[in-house]
């Protein structure tokens, strides 16, 4: 007999699991319907880096999370068949604004990097060095060298996963639904029945869930980033990213595309519309490192809505009491790293072949509803 699943919501968490249900054993007796229309995905706005392990934020279980999410990485590129213009790991240059600073990162790295083979090597570099590896900055600063450090086309990266899946056994459908009290999906055509349904809506999983009477404490936050095109004469293939303290981050892609952000607006919400301002302090926060840049090179704005707990953690699992339905979200700026993971672990438990102690990555999902 056929398992029915449904997956609301086509972001980083959804677009794994669609696509681990269709790579896992067993996904031959599996039927997925993926619900998502699209609006305001923050994955779908989002160029990222996956280089937690430098990061300041001392959570343990995100640090387990994101860890786990980076090594995963390599493993389901080659798994989904993807190319350089979906995920390229060209490493990251990690700076601090002292050179104490930088010292104490770098010994950190180095110890972290001891039993974390995938950070790759570490090195300290000199402002120099770190031009030597970045030739388009006109100001380089000092940093730490990370080459297991990666960088993700967001929209593009989904966009494949979910092409594969397609081949299988995957069904999307782009529109809106919304969810009985007993968890049944109501669509334009009618209600319809799952045995498991994972619900990945991002920020908007407080109103998927409100028809069950459950209140998610998640919150929205509203991200801007700046795509820019540089001459060909600054634009070397497969550069580094450069993620400075206190500043934008800085990420080149082939073919002169250059891409810098992002903003944490606290109080845009779901407001989806770019702004000049967002636009002109992100260009100025490049310029510090990059002074030949300007207003003309800037090819496009994207806006996503991130959502956030509040104690900034992921989450992720079954829900209390409702056995049949899974959720993931709560990411954050981290999610193009802890997406993935979540979305490979969900797939695992609806197969029933999760051994993983999720307690290690989250609090339990009662801990985030009110």
């Amino acid at each position: 007999m056929v398992k029915q699943i449904a997956i609301i919501g086509g972001g980083i968490v959804g677009a794994t699991a669609a696509f681990y249900l269709s790579h896992l054993p067993d996904s031959e007796q599996t039927q997925v319907t993926l619900f998502d229309d699209g609006t305001g995905q923050a994955t779908k706005a989002a160029s990222g880096i996956i280089s937690p392990w430098l990061s300041k934020r001392r959570n343990k279980r995100w640090y387990a999370l994101a860890k786990a999410g980076a090594e995963l990485y390599p493993k389901l590129v080659t798994e989904a068949q993807l190319g350089p213009d979906a995920y390229q790991q060209t490493g990251t240059i990690v700076t601090r604004k002292s050179a104490k600073d930088l010292e104490k990162l770098y010994q950190e790295a180095l110890t972290k990097a001891d039993h974390t083979p995938a950070m790759g090597h570490v090195t300290l570099l000199s402002s120099e060095a770190v031009q030597q590896r970045l030739p388009l900055l006109s100001n380089p600063p000092a940093g730490v060298f990370v080459s297991g450090g990666a960088k993700i086309d967001g929209a593009n990266f989904v966009w494949k996963l979910l092409e594969r899946a397609q081949q299988t056994n995957l069904k999307i459908i782009r529109q809106t639904v919304s969810l009985t009290a007993d968890g049944d999906i109501i669509t334009e055509d009618g209600l319809q029945q799952f045995d498991q349904t994972i619900i990945a809506t991002g920020a908007w999983m407080k109103k998927t869930l409100t028809p069950m009477g459950i209140t998610m404490k998640i919150r929205p936050q509203k991200g801007q980033l700046i795509d820019l095109k540089l001459s060909q004469q600054l634009a070397p293939q497969s550069m580094p990213v450069l993620m400075p303290e206190g500043s934008s981050d800085i990420i080149p892609f082939n073919n002169g595309k250059l891409v810098i952000g992002a903003t944490h607006e606290n109080e845009g919400g779901f407001d989806l519309k770019a702004t000049q301002v967002a636009a002109q302090q992100l260009l100025n926060n490049a310029k510090a490192f990059m002074a030949h840049l300007n207003s003309h090179q800037i090819t496009g704005v994207r806006v996503g809505t991130r959502a956030y707990t509040d104690d900034f953690a992921p989450f992720f699992g079954r829900l209390p009491n409702r056995s049949n339905i899974l959720v993931g979200g709560g990411l954050g700026s981290s999610g193009l790293t802890t997406g993935p993971i979540i979305g490979y672990l969900l797939a695992h438990s609806i197969f029933g072949q999760s051994t993983t102690d999720w307690q290690q990555y989250t609090k339990p999902v009662s801990q985030y509803i009110e």
